[in-house]
């Protein structure tokens, strides 16, 4: 089993970047190989888990060890792939995620590609209390604060004039994000206004 690898980026397509090490180009699965854009021809250490089948060897890789950790915690849960977990991963922000694990909330991991309402409440039940260390328990926010941040700036949005309608459409929207302080929603909430 590897650990993980250092090398140069050769190539990036969609789904995965090369790293060339030792004269090999070893093909490695990224939630976001875009990210590597800056990094083309230059020295990067990935950490790796291989996936053996009948049919494929696989590598994904993450840019840190606690990218890799939930990668492995994410797969042991029934009905999620490596392929799956890696599209849940695409956002290297993984607090929104672990969050949303930690405070039941179905909602939210459902938004992301595979995952329907029974994979998201197998999720809860079989990570809730063994994700959270990956961030840090004080990233984490409560459910009751983020709901009370949001709908403070909800009514932060009716104060402003804005309609019912204007503002359960801008509600939808940042819902999505339960990690956000009242001013950051609404900040966020008049950028949306301000699109339209």
């Amino acid at each position: 089993m590897y650990e993980y690898i250092i090398g140069k980026v050769t190539d990036i397509f969609p789904a995965y970047i090369v790293v060339e090490t030792h004269g090999i180009g070893y093909q490695i699965a990224f939630g976001n190989p875009y990210s590597f854009s800056g990094k083309l021809n230059q020295e990067v250490k990935i950490y790796l888990h291989q996936v053996i089948r009948e049919d494929a060897h696989s590598l994904y890789g993450f840019a840190t060890i606690e990218g890799k950790q939930l990668f492995l915690k994410l797969i042991s849960v029934s009905g999620i792939g490596p392929k799956s977990a890696l599209a849940i991963m695409a956002n290297e922000d993984h607090t929104g995620l672990i969050t949303a694990v930690e405070n039941g909330d179905v909602n939210y991991l459902t938004k992301f590609p595979g995952v329907g309402k029974k994979t998201a409440q197998q999720m809860i039940l079989d990570l809730k209390g063994k994700v959270a260390e990956l961030v840090g328990e004080e990233a984490i926010v409560p459910l009751s604060v983020a709901t009370t941040a949001l709908d403070e700036a909800m009514e932060a949005l009716k104060a402003l004039g804005y309609s019912e309608k204007e503002v359960k459409k801008a509600e939808k929207q940042l819902a999505a994000n339960t990690t956000k302080s009242t001013d950051e929603y609404l900040r966020e909430a008049l950028r949306l206004m301000m699109k339209k």
